[in-house]
């Protein structure tokens, strides 16, 4: 056989260990588990980070303070330094819309080490469990967190559960109630769901179902979901967390210098001896809008290369692996159509096929047009391509940016 054939046949066992090896990343079936209405529903407290969030804000906040759940719940708005109004919006809904109480409070800049966001839950969270920041809160730095209840609940009336959920996720009225029985029923520490991000423009039909494709077959959905597995990740839009769970870990503290702050989450959790779990939402969705592909560019490359933990090493890998995996089937079935090769051809085509067949399933989550899963190679190339860039700024010193902060050498997870 040719080389390029034998490269087609390298690419097409590859889709076969991940059709059949990577925890059925593909499947999209992990939802909220089993669950039932607990006898006494929990307090919860909602924790959202929100940083010139004023374009979203009204649209988002209204399902949050309007959520139907049956137990005592508040709203903490964590107003990080915006300068559209976003404190002043967030009231004026909160007037406008009757249901859970809000607060918004504003930390201020962060302290060095931290990430703007964490700070922000740093923050949220201490003002949702003690009224105020206080110097004792362990989850401001202090002493451990004290008695609890025989059902683990707080023993001192905080809240049992923390909603952290970003301003731009939209919540269907009982999804928090949704939550707290999961984690209630099947005694979970740490309950997230991906929300489903809009898909409207062309762009977002070709890099959005994708994100979503790549983020499961790295972190495959029944791994992480299984207790004795090792893998761990969240969604950060929307991650219902056990108080206790999260002064066990260490969090925020642990991983204040995390810019992706979920997986190091769910890592810092699960650590600590927690139970996590995470599925794709069916009432949880983005409202921030992609319309460019400069705006998705920015989307990815800002911790694409943090997720490689800065290693040129694993970035070649990465770099040679996609290309394997993705571009390689297409080439090589091209190349053999062109030359008469045939089993460069047929070879090629049966890894397209594969990789094709696997990204169905996400693309019907999304409500998208089929015929979108031959375009995943040329998807996959341009996340190469964000990737790459990611490395590049990280090189010439601009490190992750978002929102007019920049981390210069950000963390992928804690190591502990």
């Amino acid at each position: 056989m040719s080389t390029i054939a034998w490269i087609a046949v390298g690419s097409l066992a590859a889709w076969g260990w991940l059709l059949l090896g990577q925890g059925f990343f593909w499947r999209t079936d992990q939802r909220l588990p089993a669950r039932v209405d607990p006898p006494v529903w929990p307090r919860v407290a909602v924790v959202v980070p929100a940083r010139d969030e004023a374009e979203v804000l009204p649209v988002s906040l209204p399902s949050l303070l309007t959520q139907d759940y049956p137990g005592p719940a508040e709203i903490v708005l964590v107003d990080d330094g915006s300068s559209d109004g976003t404190g002043k919006l967030a009231r004026e809904l909160a007037d406008r819309f009757t249901g859970l109480p809000l607060t918004v409070v504003s930390p201020g800049e962060p302290e060095p080490g931290w990430t703007g966001k964490l700070w922000a839950l740093r923050h949220g969270i201490a003002r949702a469990r003690r009224g105020c920041p206080e110097p004792d809160d362990p989850l401001l730095g202090g002493p451990p967190f004290g008695d609890s209840r025989a059902d683990g609940h707080p023993a001192h009336g905080g809240p049992a559960y923390l909603l952290l959920t970003d301003a731009d996720i939209a919540h269907e009225p009982d999804s928090l109630r949704r939550l707290v029985a999961a984690a209630e029923t099947n005694g979970l520490d740490l309950v997230s769901q991906m929300a489903r991000l809009r898909v409207a423009t062309v762009w977002e039909q070709l890099i959005v179902p994708a994100f979503v494709y790549f983020f499961a077959q790295l972190y495959p959905f029944r791994w992480i979901n299984d207790p004795g597995a090792r893998t761990a990740a969240a969604a950060g839009g929307c991650v219902l967390l056990r108080t206790e769970a999260a002064v066990r870990a260490g969090v925020p503290e642990v991983i204040r210098g995390a810019v992706i702050d979920d997986v190091a989450l769910a890592r810092a959790v699960q650590r600590s001896g927690g139970r996590i779990w995470l599925g794709l939402a069916e009432r949880v969705d983005s409202v921030r809008p992609y319309p460019r592909l400069g705006d998705l560019w920015r989307m990815v490359s800002r911790s694409a290369y943090a997720q490689l933990r800065h290693s040129p090493l694993l970035l070649g890998g990465t770099v040679l692996g996609l290309c394997l995996v993705y571009p390689v089937p297409p080439a090589a079935l091209a190349v053999g159509l062109l030359t008469g090769d045939g089993p460069a051809a047929w070879t090629g085509a049966a890894a397209w096929a594969v990789m094709a067949g696997t990204y169905v399933p996400m693309l019907r989550y999304y409500r998208q047009p089929l015929w979108l899963s031959v375009t995943l190679p040329f998807t996959a190339l341009l996340y190469l391509f964000m990737t790459v860039d990611s490395a590049v700024q990280h090189y010439r010193g601009r490190g992750a940016a978002w929102k007019g902060r920049t981390y210069a050498r950000p963390e992928a997870a804690p190591d502990r």
